[in-house]
């Protein structure tokens, strides 16, 4: 019984990987004051990039530095379009979105249906013989270890450093932070790049550990339930991290239910998790004042000053 709970929590942390990444890089994007709908596509764009890079024979790591280029490269894209040329932020996002999806599966056409040798687990010497603890969190793949790190990075960036108390500004107050001589666009063009390379770096994390093989929209919705998570989590790394992984265990608990035989439709439990996604966001909507609280306060809104 607890080698199966172990298994379940373990298989539960690779499911929300992907969201850990693409959740973390959407929130430092909307701390800056943007919002950028295009997750979906930034990760499918990042997971063919890895995956080509990987099966046309670079490392495993030179995969997950293309996904994450690739995933920079289509939010450059959409800065250019939203901050510079200051379209709007949702319909440049959206379009962005249909974009990478259409551009992924044209490009992964050469390797459809193709597998790879991925990222394997690595077990901690000494950690990994934990009772529970140790198959759950010291028995993963190197990328899970990894998203870990970058939750802890972006935490102290955000809360801890000078970077990130600008960082803060630029979304609360764009026009104070103009005021006293920081360059917002600047600073909203490094937030966007970065959350497109995490996107991508998800992505990657798709096509090279969790299912290594491609498959035409492999994302199945991630992208979605990412940008979902970062107002669930209301805009906190803590919470999308624990967030990330509720939603992982959902879907683990889709396969788990599959596996077992129960008598429901198959349709219906892969409802799972975009259901959970809806009940969360109605469920937070009912308290908008906590939204409003905690959502940068010129998110969306273009800053048409210098800089």
């Amino acid at each position: 019984m607890l080698d199966h709970t172990a298994a379940l929590l373990a298989l539960t942390l690779s499911a929300g990987t992907p969201l850990v990444f693409a959740a973390l890089g959407e929130l430092v994007t909307e701390k800056s004051g943007v919002v950028n709908l295009g997750v979906e596509g930034m990760m499918l764009v990042g997971a063919i990039a890895a995956f080509a890079t990987v099966a046309s024979g670079g490392s495993l790591w030179a995969g997950v530095a293309a996904g994450a280029v690739a995933g920079m490269g289509m939010a450059l894209i959409f800065a250019v379009l939203a901050l510079s040329l200051q379209a709007n932020q949702y319909a440049s996002g959206l379009a962005l979105s249909i974009f990478g999806i259409g551009l992924s599966a044209f490009v992964g056409k050469a390797w459809l249906g193709t597998a790879i040798q991925g990222f394997q687990p690595v077990s901690l010497p000494g950690l990994s013989a934990i009772p529970l603890l140790g198959p759950v969190l010291f028995k993963q793949t190197p990328m899970v270890y990894l998203a870990f790190l970058l939750f802890a990075a972006i935490s102290w960036l955000l809360y801890r450093s000078k970077a990130g108390l600008v960082l803060r500004a630029v979304g609360e107050s764009p026009e104070s932070a103009h005021a006293i001589g920081y360059a917002v666009i600047r600073i909203r063009y490094m937030a966007t790049l970065f959350g497109g390379a995490c996107c991508g770096v998800a992505g990657a994390y798709l096509a090279l550990a969790y299912t290594p093989m491609w498959v035409e929209n492999m994302t199945a919705g991630a992208g979605w339930i990412a940008l979902a998570l970062t107002v669930f989590a209301t805009w906190r790394p803590l919470r999308v991290l624990l967030g990330a992984y509720l939603f992982g265990g959902v879907t683990i608990l889709q396969f788990h239910a599959q596996g077992l035989g129960v008598a429901i439709p198959s349709q219906l439990l892969s409802m799972l998790p975009y259901l959970a996604t809806i009940v969360v966001l109605v469920l937070i909507s009912r308290n908008s004042q906590m939204i409003r609280l905690h959502a940068p306060a010129s998110l969306g809104k273009p800053f048409l000053g210098g800089g």
